[in-house]
């Protein structure tokens, strides 16, 4: 993208349906959010981007899915499926955002084996209280990651993913998020879904 999005830019992205889009859509491909909730909000303001998470996308043709791996605050890190955002994000409604996907061009196929074994490595790390209050410390803060934590914010986890598949994303501190991400030379606009 390499270009700063407001709340009006990503709003003026034309939206289109799922169904036209998911053909579309490759493994390694990039997922932004631009949520309402509050901590979305939070994130939001605190880094000046109206992305508040970005995720991985895999398409799995075997079996019909597309899944996001990302990391959430409630949970971790995990793989879910992309349609849990468009019908059934939290009671029973869809993602309270905009949706937006983009595509890196230094993705290939030894790359996104190596960005899914990277994040199958990082499932089972649990997420408590204490560390969800650390990781909104080190966002309203903009510190990174210590090596020895065992957590990720979503931009974090991306980046490590990446960062282990031979490619790092370009920022200019030690904290990444998912403006860093999005404003990365190799990403580009792929669609909008609602």
């Amino acid at each position: 993208m390499a270009e700063h999005l407001d709340d009006h830019g990503v709003n003026a992205i034309p939206v289109a349906s799922y169904n036209q889009l998911r053909p579309r859509l490759r493994s390694g491909d990039l997922f932004f959010c631009s949520g309402n909730y509050l901590l979305s909000q939070a994130i939001r303001r605190f880094t000046k981007s109206p992305w508040s998470h970005v995720a991985i996308v895999f398409v799995v043709r075997e079996i019909e899915r597309a899944l996001l791996l990302e990391s959430v605050e409630d949970v971790g890190v995990r793989f879910a499926p992309l349609s849990k955002y468009l019908t059934n994000y939290e009671d029973g409604q869809p993602y309270n955002g905009a949706l937006v996907f983009a595509r890196t061009s230094v993705v290939t196929a030894e790359v996104v084996t190596r960005l899914a074994g990277f994040g199958c490595d990082q499932l089972t790390l649990p997420y408590d209280q204490e560390e969800i209050a650390a990781m909104a410390a080190r966002i309203a803060l903009g510190i990174g990651r210590k090596k020895e934590s065992h957590s990720f914010i979503c931009s974090e986890l991306v980046h490590e993913c990446f960062k282990g598949a031979g490619y790092e994303f370009a920022h200019t501190s030690d904290f990444i998020t998912p403006e860093d991400i999005w404003r990365d030379n190799s990403v580009t606009l792929l669609g909008r879904v609602r």
